[in-house]
Order: C-alpha cells, then sequence, then structure tokens
C-alpha cells in the first residue's frame, strides 16, 4: 500500500472511535422516543421531563379559582371589576351567548330607556309592547287607563341622560338578566283636560335615578331584550 491509502485508513479508525464514543453503543434495551413519550403521558417517573417554555411546572397543580382558563381578567375592563358578582355575572351571560357585548347592551339600554319613558308619557302601547314584558306591560298599561280615565296628558322631554352604568348581572338557565342605573335629566309635567298643571313643574329641570332590569332568552334568536323590572332612587 502507498503513503495515501495508509493515511486515509488511519484516519477512518480515528473518526470512528470517536464516533462510538459520542453516541455510545446501543444494548437492545433502551426506550424507543416513542416509550418515552407514553411513560411520561401516564405520569410514569422521569428525572428528566422539560416543561414547556413559558409554561413552568407547579407542583400544587393549576388553579381552581371557578374562571374559565383563558379568559382574560380584566375582560369586563370600563364595565366591572375582575372578581366581583358583577362580573361572574357577566362571565356566566357570556358563556351562555358568546355575542354578548356589555358595550353594545348599554348603548341599546340608553336609547331603550328614553323610547320607554317618552312613549309611557305619550300612551303609546304599540311601542311599549315590543320592549316590556308582560308584567311590566300590565303596570304601565294600568297607569295609562288612569290618565285617560280622569283625562290627563302627561308632556315629558329629556333634557341628559348622565349615566347609564350596569350594576347586576345574572344567568338563570337560559335567561340573562341585566340590571341597569340610569341618571337622567328630564321635565315632566301632567295637565288636565283644561290645561291646569296637576303634577310636574313646565319649567324645572328634574333628576332621576332609575334603577331597571332587563332580560331575554339567550337560547332564542330575537335578540332584543325586554324590561322586566323598574325601580328608583
Amino acid at each position: 500500500m502507498d503513503i495515501y491509502t495508509i493515511i486515509f485508513l488511519g484516519l477512518a479508525v480515528f473518526i470512528f472511535l470517536r464516533l462510538r464514543s459520542v453516541l455510545g453503543q446501543r444494548t437492545g434495551s433502551e426506550r424507543t422516543p416513542f416509550d418515552r413519550t407514553a411513560r411520561n403521558a401516564v405520569g410514569a417517573p422521569d428525572n428528566h421531563v422539560m416543561p414547556v417554555p413559558g409554561a413552568p411546572l407547579d407542583p400544587a397543580g393549576p388553579a381552581t379559582s371557578g374562571a374559565d382558563f383563558g379568559v382574560p381578567s380584566d375582560r369586563w375592563r370600563g364595565i366591572a371589576e375582575p372578581g366581583t358578582p358583577l362580573a361572574r355575572g357577566l362571565d356566566a351571560i357570556a358563556a351562555n351567548d358568546a355575542s354578548f357585548d356589555p358595550r353594545h347592551f348599554l348603548t341599546g339600554a340608553r336609547s331603550a330607556y328614553e323610547m320607554i319613558v317618552l312613549a309611557f308619557a305619550n300612551g303609546d302601547r304599540r311601542a311599549l309592547r315590543d320592549l316590556l314584558s308582560s308584567e311590566v306591560y300590565d303596570s304601565f298599561d294600568a297607569v295609562i287607563k288612569d290618565r285617560e280615565k280622569n283625562e290627563h296628558k302627561t308632556e315629558t322631554r329629556f333634557v341628559s341622560i348622565d349615566t347609564a352604568e350596569l350594576v347586576g348581572a345574572e344567568a338563570r338557565d337560559r335567561t340573562a338578566q341585566l340590571t341597569v342605573r340610569f341618571v337622567s335629566q328630564m321635565i315632566s309635567v301632567t295637565r288636565d283636560k283644561m290645561g291646569n298643571i296637576v303634577d310636574g313643574n313646565p319649567d324645572k329641570v328634574a333628576d332621576i335615578t332609575d334603577i331597571w332590569t332587563f332580560a331575554r332568552d339567550t337560547g332564542s334568536r330575537d335578540p332584543n331584550w325586554k324590561l322586566v323590572g323598574t325601580g328608583s332612587h
């Protein structure tokens, strides 16, 4: 053999020995990658399990606070403080209705509030029937009938709606209920058939605070909320 053949043989032996020292020898008893993964999946002990980056292992296990995993704690920012009964109520409603948006609801509630107050003052039963539950409608209708009987007429004008904020939220089976506090300024007066004032003042702006509760069936295709309860402060 010439000198070059001897040199190449020497290099081949050296490389083989280096690879053997780094990789080791298979004995036939090694676990395959599939076997290792399967054992770890069922909780078999393994001292070399690495946590997923960004998700350190917690020996105490996941927290059981009751909140949906992955739901941000500030999802109702500007509407409800995290951890409050209002926030939990909103979570429950959203769990039954993925399209629920409290900000969109409040925009509609402001409009409904003004429409209902004006329809009640004008005795507009048709408008009220679409916006009220049957129980609330009957209550409003009784007052309208009494005004008609006495030939009284009510005039109401909004100056402003200063506040419309959620103060309560609840999910009962498929029914979602939201309670809103309205703070408004309005002018209202009731006159008899001769035009004499029997209630209110046409020149005075009154500060009004109403607590109204709206409800809707989250299982229904009807997206509209109806007034189911009223109160004032």
